[in-house]
């Protein structure tokens, strides 16, 4: 496989093929991660979403109905504890457009947050000043757009956004890194023409135990669960349960959107759905010995 390895969007992405990328192929890539950057970024003065976290008003996407419908399911199924007006609660922490990471007092985020946002297949509006984040299934969704721009290229694929993966064709065999030693697994898994998408509270960490995954409710990190790993055809669809995940409720999302998963506890248990196809190294409900709260 011919592997292409660039930075973007904050992480760091691998494109594997069969044969190397023509450099028309590769522009259509970063036009098409450029594109979506400067509609959805939160981290970016021109985008989009920032103009509607200043002024309300509306910008065209076609990225606005599968993505903000997919946050009406998710909002849902947790009770509200994932939410799109979670970015002023980001920001309250730190994890801000210039990574302050100096955290002030939690700020919740608006419950009735389908009031201030609406959508269509074309576009998003915002009827007063709202920052939207996409950060519980942004990713995935981009990782779908790149597999889509490369539809036509012949071969295997595999699109790696710092461990949101999307493969196409005969497959790849995945270790699940163990949220609190890197340099470990708690199981294996291959995938095969579908996605993989996974998340940790070790990922995006600064001060006393604060990380990126919030309860919208509170405005602060979840506690309970470690690491997520979710299974399904789109990258968008994996990553939004592997969120979900974090939260009551997200086992029974993934079982209505038919994704398989596993998740870790902070204090090292270990849980799968029924039909999950990965080899872990540890049984469903065991403590991991390298746990902890």
């Amino acid at each position: 496989m011919a592997s292409w390895r660039f930075e973007a969007i904050g992480t760091q992405w691998e494109i594997e093929t069969t044969e190397p990328l023509p450099e028309s192929a590769r522009a259509a890539v970063m036009a098409e991660i450029d594109r979506f950057d400067r509609e959805w970024s939160r981290f970016r003065a021109d985008s989009e979403v920032v103009r509607l976290g200043r002024e309300g008003g509306g910008f065209a996407s076609a990225d606005a109905r599968p993505m903000l419908d997919a946050y009406r399911g998710l909002s849902a199924a947790t009770g509200g504890a994932v939410n799109p007006l979670v970015a002023d609660s980001l920001d309250a922490l730190g994890y801000d457009a210039e990574y302050s990471l100096v955290p002030g007092e939690p700020v919740r985020a608006p419950a009735d947050w389908e009031q201030d946002v609406s959508w269509t297949d074309t576009d998003v509006a915002a009827s007063a000043p709202a920052l939207i984040d996409v950060g519980a299934l942004g990713k995935g969704r981009l990782v779908d757009l790149v597999a889509a721009v490369l539809a036509a290229v012949p071969g295997d694929l595999v699109v790696d956004a710092g461990g949101d993966i999307r493969v196409r064709g005969s497959g790849v065999r995945i270790g699940l890194e163990h949220p609190y030693d890197p340099t470990k697994a708690i199981g294996v898994v291959d995938v095969h023409d579908q996605a993989l998408c996974a998340s940790a509270i070790n990922r995006r960490a600064w001060g006393s135990g604060l990380h990126h995954v919030l309860d919208a409710r509170t405005g602060m990190p979840v506690r309970t669960w470690a690491a997520t790993w979710a299974w399904a055809p789109e990258a968008m669809t994996a990553d939004a349960v592997a969120t979900a995940l974090f939260f009551d409720g997200g086992v029974e999302l993934a079982a209505m959107w038919n994704v398989e998963w596993v998740r870790m506890s902070t204090d090292g248990r270990v849980q799968r759905s029924p039909g999950c196809p990965a080899e872990l190294f540890v049984a469903a409900g065991a403590s991991h010995p390298s746990g902890r709260n």
